[in-house]
């Protein structure tokens, strides 16, 4: 089990409030995933369309993130990751309030631009408390804290708008995520993240831009399986039988063993090193998602707690070594860079996938996305070298 430890209290309480941060805007966003089927129903979209409306916020998101970095830089990491916490409220409150697929649209891109700001500069802050070994497991910490919100907001949020309607739902995540900024605000105080760490509380790093950028296509490829598979899971289930609040369960059962994947596979990279733990959950991936698709609606919820364990083990590997190829004082660029990256694979797979599928059909498309995980095999066995220099 990943677990930081610190002697410090004022590290432990910013991975605390990170890692909450974390569960909430990751919670937030694929919250989206239940909310998808619903405009379906309401306004008559088209898979294409559904890919589109993802495009937005992941779009939003992927263009806040580098000047996310820049503004913390600036003014400071928690000012600006308790602003940003709040636009996501602005967003998903107009979202809610005014009811229309335009008024959606533009809640989704001010909520995008709020979610830009948490991956940057919480990760940021996460590694500059700890040093060492605790740096990685510091941030394998903080990764999973992603998937605890990811389990728990889509399902509470199915609730709520199978009892309220999803307007009402929007309106209630808004209220949480106000309070979420409140903690924030209160709970750390204001750091000004210059581009220089202090060595001595940061884990040591080297400058391999060849590593890193390989390292970032492998992230990129990652990201478009699963956020492609997640534009579909939903429709997949429906088609399977499911209703609303089933819908929902899935997805928190996908994104529990998602959680139970960002620990093991944390184990598992410790003791068989990045290459072989990023092939072994590439490959699952593929084989399990291809498996889901003629299985019963009972067989598959059983099932997707494996797929979640495999789909996202391979993002706790990923972002724990982005630190092994950047040097201190270019680290909060770098992470900046890094999850932009996986924030546009986000805003450009679902509509890609959904283009397809409207085309070739949910099940075919399902079969594309399963197979571009396998295109990081090559990638991650040419990445070797990188830690044998090391």
């Amino acid at each position: 089990m990943t677990v930081a430890v610190s002697s410090s209290p004022t590290a432990r309480r910013t991975l605390t409030v990170c890692g909450g941060a974390h569960a909430l805007h990751d919670g937030f966003t694929d919250l989206l995933n239940v909310l998808y089927p619903l405009l379906q129903a309401q306004f008559g979209l088209s898979y294409a369309a559904i890919g589109a409306l993802k495009t937005v916020y992941s779009g939003a998101m992927a263009s806040g993130q580098i000047p996310s970095g820049m503004l913390a830089e600036r003014f400071g990491g928690v000012r600006v990751l308790a602003l940003g916490t709040v636009l996501v409220a602005v967003g998903y409150g107009f979202a809610g309030l005014s009811g229309s697929l335009y008024g959606v649209i533009a809640g989704l891109l001010l909520a995008g631009l709020g979610g830009s700001t948490q991956h940057p500069i919480a990760s940021s802050l996460v590694a500059a408390m700890y040093h060492g070994q605790q740096s990685r497991t510091a941030l394998g910490t903080y990764n999973f804290t992603g998937d605890v919100g990811k389990v728990l907001l889509p399902a509470l949020f199915a609730l709520v708008a199978a009892s309220l309607g999803w307007q009402q739902a929007m309106v209630v995540m808004a209220a949480l995520a106000v309070l979420g900024a409140g903690v924030i605000i209160a709970s750390l105080k204001p750091i000004v993240l210059h581009g220089k760490a202090e060595p001595s509380r940061v884990i040591a790093g080297q400058d391999r831009p060849w590593a890193y950028w390989l390292l970032f296509s492998i992230h990129i490829a990652d990201d478009l399986v699963r956020t492609g598979f997640l534009i579909f899971l939903p429709f997949l289930l429906r088609d399977k039988g499911a209703d609303l609040p089933t819908i929902g369960l899935g997805l928190s059962l996908l994104f529990a063993g998602g959680a139970a994947g960002k620990l093991v596979m944390g184990w598992v990279g410790q003791r068989l090193g990045v290459v072989p733990s990023v092939v072994l959950t590439e490959v699952a991936t593929t084989l399990l998602v291809l498996a889901l698709l003629p299985l019963s609606l009972d067989f598959a919820l059983v099932l997707l707690p494996v797929v979640g364990l495999m789909l996202n083990g391979t993002s706790s590997v990923l972002y724990g070594t982005v630190p092994e190829f950047v040097s201190p004082e270019k680290r909060t660029r770098a992470f900046a860079i890094f999850y932009t990256g996986g924030s546009v694979a986000g805003a450009t797979g679902p509509l890609l996938f959904g283009l397809l599928g409207d085309v070739v059909g949910l099940a075919t498309a399902l079969v594309a996305v399963a197979c571009v995980a396998l295109t990081t095999v090559p990638m991650v066995w040419a990445l070797r070298p990188a830690f044998r220099d090391g």
